[in-house]
C-alpha cells in the first residue's frame, strides 16, 4: 500500500488469551508495529506499568524478532517508545537509543529499529496521577515553558491519523483516548467519521485538528511524535 500502516502494540497483548496468531497477523499484512517499553531496566518498567510487565514484554519482543520483526532485511519494522517514568520531559532520543540497543541486545538478544522517547500526555491515568500529587499545574507550565516550535511540522496529526476500535477516525492517539473524533464537535460521539466513510485520507483535509492542553506535551523540548 501507499500508506504506513502501525500497529501501536501493547506488548503484554501478545500473551492474552484470543491473541496467539496477532505476530503472524501482523507480519502477514507487513503492519509497522511501535511497541511501548518505558525503560530496558525490568525494575523501573514494574514500577510503572505493574508486577510481571517487563518479563512479558521482553518475552513479546523476542517473539517479534522471532517473525521476524526488527531483524536487518526483513521489511519488518519494530520500534520502541520511551517515556519518562514521571513529571519531566524525556532525554535526548539519540543516545538513549543507542543504550536500548546495547542493553536489549546484551541482556536479551533483542533487536529493533528505531526508539521514539514521548512525552508524557497530561490525559487520562497520567494527569489524575499528577492532580492527586497537586502536580498537574506546574507539569502544565513546564510543557508551556518548553514549547519548541520546531516541532510542529513532524506532529503526528500533521501526517498520520489514529483508528479507533470502532473504526473511527482522530487526529492522534491522544484525541483517539480523549474521544476527540474527527467530523464532530462532540466527544465520544457515534456519527463521528469513521474508515468506512472515507475512500482517501484526502477527505480529511478540510476538517481541522482538535487541540487542547494535552497538545503542548507533543511539542515540549525536542518534541514527541
Amino acid at each position: 500500500p501507499d500508506i504506513d500502516i502501525i500497529d501501536r502494540c501493547n506488548l503484554t497483548v501478545v500473551h492474552e488469551p484470543g491473541q496467539e496468531d496477532l505476530i503472524e497477523f501482523l507480519k502477514e499484512h507487513k503492519v509497522h508495529v511501535i511497541a511501548s517499553l518505558p525503560c530496558y531496566s525490568s525494575a523501573n518498567v514494574n514500577q510503572q506499568r505493574g508486577s510481571g510487565v517487563f518479563d512479558r514484554s521482553i518475552s513479546a519482543l523476542l517473539a517479534l524478532n522471532e517473525a521476524g520483526y526488527g531483524v536487518e532485511g526483513s521489511g519488518l519494522v519494530l520500534d520502541l517508545v520511551y517515556n519518562p517514568l514521571g513529571a519531566f520531559l524525556p532525554p535526548p532520543q539519540e543516545a538513549l537509543e543507542d543504550k536500548y540497543h546495547s542493553e536489549l541486545q546484551e541482556n536479551f538478544g533483542i533487536t529493533f529499529n528505531n526508539l521514539y522517547t514521548m512525552t508524557n500526555m497530561p490525559v487520562k491515568r497520567f494527569a489524575d496521577f499528577l492532580h492527586r500529587r497537586s502536580e498537574l499545574s506546574s507539569y502544565m507550565e513546564l510543557l508551556v515553558r518548553n514549547f519548541n516550535l520546531d516541532t510542529v511540522d513532524n506532529l503526528m496529526c500533521r501526517n498520520t491519523v489514529s483508528v479507533g476500535w470502532d473504526g473511527k477516525i482522530y487526529d492522534c492517539d491522544f484525541n483517539n483516548q480523549l474521544g476527540f473524533a474527527v467530523g464532530s464537535e462532540k466527544v465520544f460521539d457515534e456519527n463521528a467519521k469513521n474508515v468506512e466513510d472515507v475512500k482517501s485520507l484526502d477527505e480529511l483535509i478540510e476538517d481541522s485538528i482538535k487541540f487542547d492542553n494535552h497538545c503542548y506535551g507533543c511539542t515540549a523540548g525536542m518534541g514527541s511524535s
